[in-house]
């Protein structure tokens, strides 16, 4: 760790909260952030992000406008899911550092200071572990718990809870990042290629107590899926060409030594030509892969991200 990475200090917080459907949960939630950020006597907004809800979520965030000038509305047009409503909350976030956490009041607000102490300390992100984790048995903890050990071993990110929300970021590290399908449980793997230092510590949960959980069983069938998208992400986004290139030279390999093979016995069998051929195919097929991801990423770099914003109020105004 270096010493100036030692003494990094935020001038200010953005707390960013994703919800949909949490009316019973509003109040009591931003009231808790409130009581424990303030004390630290740290400039700071809190970024509520209605994803569409069909309750009365948006109509309770803008109830407490009124006496909470710290908070900050913003309105998607429709339901958009929880990778785009933290998107375009890292898009309005304004601080230096940016603290996440789930609406439903399971993530416990009082530990958002020990979250900025890591950072403090030299972290560029810090994610919650929830150690003692109030879920139900066969619905939640196995499948999060099989799921974060295929993370752990597919991307070597050494985090026990990759599904935990409450986590804080330097502001650097999340900025220009393109998220969708469900990669917001994946944000810290996505820092990986910008060398992004990665700290955990334990942190409290709570059981639900109002609202309905968004999550189920089948959430796992999608974050495994999104897992082969991550290794492609993680490895070969600087370039496709050279790592296609790679997977397909022993197969490149293969066809030299059938090609000299066939040639040597030439007209004794059609067995090590067609291998040989095939041995080719394959590989060109790697280098056309390998081109084709050259070609998205560079549309990826150029296509803006949709908006997909309102309406914005903040409090006191």
């Amino acid at each position: 760790m270096s010493a100036s990475s030692a003494q990094w200090q935020p001038r200010s917080l953005s707390i960013v909260v994703p919800l949909f459907d949490e009316e019973e949960n509003v109040a009591p939630l931003i009231d808790r952030i409130v009581a424990s950020v303030r004390p630290l006597g740290l400039p700071f907004e809190v970024v509520a992000v209605d994803d569409g809800s069909s309750d009365g979520t948006l109509a309770g965030l803008r109830g407490l406008l009124a006496r909470t000038p710290e908070l900050v509305v913003v309105a998607l047009r429709r339901n958009f899911g929880q990778t785009l409503a933290l998107s375009a909350g890292f898009d309005r976030a304004r601080g230096d550092a940016i603290v996440t956490l789930d609406g439903d009041l399971q993530n416990d607000p009082g530990d958002i200071p020990l979250l900025l102490e890591r950072l403090a300390a030299g972290a560029d992100v810090v994610s919650g572990w929830r150690v003692a984790r109030q879920d139900a048995l066969v619905l939640r903890k196995v499948p999060s718990r099989i799921a974060n050990a295929a993370i752990r071993w597919i991307t070597g990110v050494p985090i026990h809870d990759q599904g935990c929300s409450l986590k804080a970021y330097r502001r650097e590290v999340v900025e220009g990042l393109s998220l969708y399908s469900d990669m917001h449980r994946f944000i810290a793997v996505l820092t990986m290629p910008i060398g992004a230092a990665i700290d955990e510590i334990p942190v409290r949960h709570h059981a639900r107590v109002a609202g309905v959980s968004k999550y189920g069983i089948s959430r796992v069938y999608k974050v495994l899926a999104d897992l082969l998208t991550i290794r492609m992400l993680t490895r070969f986004r600087e370039s496709p060409l050279r790592w296609f290139g790679l997977i397909g030279s022993p197969l490149l390999g293969g066809a030299v030594v059938t090609g000299i093979a066939a040639a040597a016995l030439w007209g004794t069998s059609l067995v090590l030509p067609t291998v040989s051929l095939v041995f080719v195919l394959v590989f060109v097929s790697c280098l056309f892969a390998g081109l084709l991801g050259e070609a998205i990423i560079e549309a990826a770099r150029r296509t803006p991200r949709p908006a997909v914003l309102v309406r914005e109020w903040e409090g006191g105004a």
